[in-house]
């Protein structure tokens, strides 16, 4: 099992390169493959040079167990999220240009595209301001996304996304690039419209319960009764 969610890591750690959400050796990568263990990328290693043996494997208090690298900075925040979240298996921190940019100036990204209630499932908050790699950080971020949140913005630095494995976790930092691109586009050509709560609520539901392939469907239905 741990072995697979290497392979996984690291091949999410070299989507995120090609697709321009994290920028020279910033941003990682990491999944939960037992309640008692986290598999993170190691600490300034190029992604491109990145490979499956150089994935370190943690315990969930941080001690390493498997991996000849130092892991991540930010695995003080991958444990808070993961002790305070049963339900999230999958974390990717990116530092992705237009998410970024509602970091640094300290606003929330809004709902303006149905993409964004449907895979998140509203608004991305922005937490309050940690130095990087610190408690202060974690906890703060743990704050911000409560108990339902699957993102939020780390103030002045970047995005972190949850998910209940790395494809969503993906698949929802792909959608709020796009959405944060897209809301400060259409600021050029005015306030853009941003969808009511109701709206929100009810593409959510119909994205979760309507969307897809029966499997799909089953398997979100089980995810909320737990």
């Amino acid at each position: 099992m741990v072995e697979k969610v290497k392979e996984e890591v690291v091949n999410i750690a070299h989507t995120i390169y090609k697709e321009a959400l994290v920028f020279e050796t910033w941003g990682n990568v990491s999944s939960r493959p037992t309640e008692s263990q986290v598999v993170i990328t190691p600490s300034g290693i190029p992604y491109e040079k990145m490979h499956f043996v150089d994935m370190v494997v943690v315990n969930i208090d941080g001690e390493v167990e498997q991996g000849k690298w130092k892991p991540s900075t930010e695995l003080p925040l991958h444990l808070a999220v993961y002790k305070a979240r049963k339900d999230v298996k999958a974390i990717i921190h990116t530092h992705s240009v237009f998410a970024t940019a509602f970091a640094v100036s300290r606003q929330d990204i809004p709902v303006v595209i149905e993409d964004l209630a449907q895979v998140v499932g509203g608004a991305v908050r922005v937490a309050d301001y940690g130095q990087p790699g610190s408690n202060e950080l974690a906890l703060n971020a743990v704050k911000a996304l409560g108990q339902e949140g699957n993102a939020v913005l780390l103030a002045n630095h970047g995005l972190v996304v949850l998910g209940r494995d790395l494809s969503t976790a993906l698949q929802r930092c792909r959608v709020i690039e796009r959405n944060a691109q897209i809301t400060m586009w259409s600021k050029l050509l005015g306030s853009p419209f941003m969808l009511k709560p109701e709206e929100i609520a009810q593409l959510r539901k119909n994205f979760l319960f309507d969307y897809g392939q029966k499997e799909q469907k089953m398997e979100n239905e089980k995810i909320l009764r737990e």
